[in-house]
Parts: structure tokens; sequence; C-alpha cells
């Protein structure tokens, strides 16, 4: 479901509709790269879809989430044609699940480890953004150009994740999804923001998809 919170970036109900149809394409995608590079099965959440205020950002990741999970969180900005940041976000079992099927030692007291398992997480979130994104821009004929994956916290309470007094936009386009490993209580959330004008560009797009159908 979309929140409605402002009437100009506000998606039509078949903006929506298409959106999501894309984005599940999309993290599908994502799914199934995660799945080869771990060797097991990965299941995916339906996305979900949101308007969101820059000062309410941590509130409402917090909400989807889980508002007492401590988390890990790597970010790569995407940019050209749309503009925006992935967030692929993990909780400390998620961390340990994932270096234990990756055959990584699993230890934060030793700084060779820690570093290891940030290298791990990097790696994955990469592969995440990568797929994901592309997914969903080459159903909508964009291409995108992607910056360097960056670890932005690390064990911190989920609505913690951002200093909001450092963001560069009042409101975003958030798309999130998560991916569980139920055999080893692994959990991760893949979190896309959009712009204020990648909003307007994706609408233009939305509708393009729609008339091609």
């Amino acid at each position: 479901m979309i929140s409605s919170t402002d009437e100009k970036s506000s998606l039509s109900d078949e903006q929506a509709d298409a959106l999501q149809e894309v984005v599940n394409i999309g993290m599908g995608i994502a799914g199934d790269s995660l799945a080869r590079i771990l060797r097991t099965f990965v299941k995916l959440s339906i996305p979900r879809i949101r308007l969101i205020h820059a000062d309410n950002v941590n509130l409402e990741i917090a909400k989807l989430i889980g508002e007492d999970t401590m988390i890990t969180g790597v970010r790569q900005a995407f940019f050209s044609y749309w503009r925006g940041e992935a967030i692929s976000v993990y909780d400390q079992n998620g961390c340990s699940g994932m270096a234990t099927l990756m055959g990584y030692p699993n230890n934060s007291s030793n700084n060779a480890d820690a570093d290891a398992d940030a290298e791990l997480l990097l790696d994955v979130g990469n592969v995440l953004v990568g797929a994901c994104i592309n997914g969903i821009a080459k159903q909508l004929n964009v291409e995108v150009n992607f910056g360097p994956p960056s670890v932005i916290a690390s064990n911190v309470p989920a609505d913690a994740l951002f200093n909001t007094e450092k963001l560069s936009w009042s409101h975003s386009l958030l798309l999130e999804v998560n991916f569980n490993l139920e055999a080893l209580n692994f959990k991760s959330h893949l979190l896309v923001m959009m712009s204020e004008e990648t909003i307007s560009i994706l609408k233009s797009d939305l509708d393009q998809f729609l008339e091609a159908i």
C-alpha cells in the first residue's frame, strides 16, 4: 500500500499498481542473485511502497524492520537518469548467518574478522542493490550507474539509521522488501529511496510502461 503525504509526488492507482509489479520482479531478481551466492533458498516478502518525509524516515524504517532491532546498514547510491540510494539492512542474526554460509569467521572482537564481516556485507549489498535496481530499471527502459557501497551504520537501533539533519531531501519514495533464510534465522531488508526529482521522472516512466502494455 502506498501512503500519500504530498499530492504532487503521489502516484495514481494505476502508477502504483505498475510500480508494485515492476518492483516485485526487480526484487525477485535480487533474491535469486542472493540465493546463488548463499547457495540456499531465499524467501521474499511482498514489496512495501510508501512516500515518507525526511523528519520521519527513521520512524518509518523502524516500523518496517522492528523498533527494538539492532541493525547494520550498507548504503549504495545510484544516479544518472534516476537518483537515489539503496540500503541493505542486516540485524546481528543476519550478519552471523551470512558469515556462516560464506565460510567467514564471525568474531567482532577481532579487528581482522570485523573487517572481513564488513567486506562481506559490502559485497552482498552490492549484489542485492545492483540486481534490484537494474531489474527495475530495465523494465522501464532506464539506465543507472552506481557509486561504491559503504557501511553507514553498525549495530545501531533501527530508529537511528540516518542522521536526518544531513539528508538532502524533504521527502522520498521508499521501497522495502525483506529476505529470509528460515533455517538460519537470517533476515535482511533492502530499502530503496528515490529523490523528489526522481519521483516525477518515475511517474512519467510508469505512464510510458502502462501505455506499452
